[in-house]
């Protein structure tokens, strides 16, 4: 039972996935780091005249943080996942895809053209006739 286990924990993609799992929480918080201390700001100052509650709409009593709607927050948030998406791209996908390429294995790729089998309507490869259910034959009926 623990063999089965420690098999299913030192497969190759496994280890992968737990490093760049480890990897995107560090660039995570650095991503964090720079959209608290760069971005907030420059949306904050974009409109000065909210008591220093940001970019947003006042709906209730003047400099009442609970019924502020800050969309500078929201804004933050979008620019956020945009760099943190495009620093896992950049920093961990393409590079898995080139190691991955070098070793004749293509990952993140196209999935392969596909039709409908004629009888069953499941889809099949492009090539086949039909599919692997169709193709064999049925066994015949109880009498």
């Amino acid at each position: 039972m623990f063999k089965g286990f420690k098999n299913f924990l030192m497969r190759d993609d496994v280890i992968t996935v737990a490093i760049g799992l480890v990897v995107a929480l560090a660039f995570s918080n650095l991503v964090k780091a720079f959209t608290d201390s760069v971005i907030n700001p420059l949306v904050a100052a974009a409109q000065p005249d909210t008591s220093g509650l940001g970019l947003g709409y006042q709906l209730g009593a003047e400099g009442n943080e609970a019924t502020f709607v800050d969309l500078g927050a929201f804004i933050s948030a979008i620019i956020y996942f945009i760099v943190f998406m495009a620093t896992i791209y950049f920093f961990i996908v393409l590079p898995y895809k080139h190691i991955q390429k070098r070793r004749g294995k293509t990952v993140f790729g196209d999935a392969p053209p596909t039709k409908t089998c004629p009888e069953c309507m499941s889809e099949i490869a492009a090539e086949a006739t039909k599919c692997k259910f169709c193709a064999s034959p049925q066994p015949a009926a109880a009498a």
